[in-house]
């Protein structure tokens, strides 16, 4: 029997419909509250198989700031404020944003640091059988210096992204094939400690503290195997957190300020973690 123009119009309406859809072609649908276990699974399952098809099993992650820029840059974001400054002299907020500049100027000698160690380590043997991947947050500042070391040093480098309000995007030192996108920061944390074999913490503020201390968590609590975590900067991390104090109230034992070390350049944490491995060779595991 020959469809009538009314049911043929009524065919490609169904076509349309959002029903008729498939499951994983429906953008509405994925990205519906009830889907949200397949959204984190999916987060969790494409970098593995990534890094897993390239052989990643061992990294050195990365953390810091994203506001400590390398000297000129800094240099240029004071000056920028400035010229605001001079056209509306009495704004608190660029008052308070130029200060805030000009004490971040100070900090510029941790993005060389960074990037100092993100060529080190990439060129250096540190565990026998393979090299340490860079891994970073993907971002601008202390992520951005340790990606361009170990890009400049000629090796792969691997930024986790996370999509937030604010406009960022991939520093451009992040390997095209190691640039993953994250909306959940969980999953995304996830991924920065399942293959690291060390941790070096930068200045930084919360989402740099929140990183810290789950590593730190992990491996007090054994669900992650000891491993090297180092403190870049100690004027930095004495002034802004006492550990010495949480033991002193018995909130941690003392024993686990035994767990991080303190470096100042890149050739000083390159050594804290060979040294590391060279006592500790039954450290390069998977847990």
């Amino acid at each position: 029997m020959k469809q009538t123009q009314e049911m043929r119009e009524q065919v490609l309406k169904l076509r349309r419909a959002k029903a008729y859809r498939k499951a994983y072609t429906d953008p509405d649908f994925l990205s519906s509250d009830e889907m949200r276990p397949v959204r984190l699974q999916l987060e969790l399952q494409k970098p593995e198989m990534a890094l897993a098809a390239h052989d990643v099993k061992a990294t050195v992650v990365v953390f810091g700031s994203a506001r400590i820029w390398d000297k000129g840059q800094s240099e240029d974001r004071s000056a920028e404020i400035s010229k605001l400054l001079k056209k509306d002299p009495k704004n608190p907020l660029l008052v308070n944003k130029l200060a805030s500049a000009r004490r971040l100027e100070a900090s510029a000698k941790f993005y060389e640091v960074a990037r100092d160690f993100g060529r080190l380590v990439s060129l250096a043997d540190v565990l026998p059988d393979r090299k340490l991947v860079v891994v970073t947050g993907g971002g601008p500042g202390i992520m951005e210096a340790a990606n361009r070391g170990a890009y400049e040093a000629g090796a792969k480098t691997i930024g986790l992204n996370i999509t937030l309000d604010m406009e960022q995007g991939p520093n451009p030192y992040v390997s095209p094939e190691f640039c993953f996108r994250f909306h959940y920061f969980a999953i995304r944390k996830m991924h920065f400690v399942m293959r690291a074999r060390a941790l070096v913490a930068f200045p930084g503020g919360f989402g740099t503290m929140d990183e810290l201390f789950e590593v730190l968590t992990l491996v007090q609590t054994g669900k992650k195997r000891r491993l090297p975590i180092i403190l870049v900067g100690r004027k930095y991390w004495d002034d802004v957190v006492n550990f010495a104090n949480m033991a002193k109230w018995g909130y941690i034992a003392k024993e686990d300020l035994k767990l991080f070390r303190y470096a100042e350049t890149g050739a000083e944490i390159l050594e804290h973690i060979t040294e590391f491995y060279r006592k500790n060779p039954q450290a390069n595991g998977k847990k």
